[in-house]
Parts: C-alpha cells; structure tokens; sequence
C-alpha cells in the first residue's frame, strides 16, 4: 500500500486537508498526467495534482490501521 500526505489543497479544499495522510490507489494513467488517485474526504477515489502531495513511508502495523479505520 502506498500513503501520502497532503500538502496543498488549492482549488479543494471541501475535497483535501493539508497534512492528512490518504491512501493512494494505482492509476499508472494518472501518473502519466502528473495526478494521483487517492480516496478523499467523500471517501470515493478521486484524481489530483500529484504536486499537492508527498509521499510517506508508514509502518505495516500503521497502514493496516488506517485502512482498518476507513
């Protein structure tokens, strides 16, 4: 699993909150657009600005609860 956090939530701000962690959904289309598909505040997957976002390295246990908690 991959997370990421949000660092800029420009132009979304009822979608992203600045320094949440989201889970990340393989989009390799997306990529190639410089976007991201991850599951935002609606709790649907949705495709952004991969600029607004950094990756994150997360322990197995963390991942696991946080997908659990979603």
């Amino acid at each position: 699993m991959e997370f990421v956090v949000c660092i800029n939530n420009q132009d979304y701000s009822a979608s992203l909150e600045v320094r949440k962690i989201y889970q990340v959904l393989p989009d390799p289309q997306a990529n190639a657009h410089l976007m991201i598909r991850i599951i935002d505040e609606s709790g649907e997957d949705y495709l952004y600005p991969s600029r607004y976002f950094m990756s994150i390295e997360l322990s197995e246990l963390l991942q696991q609860a946080l997908v659990a908690s979603s």
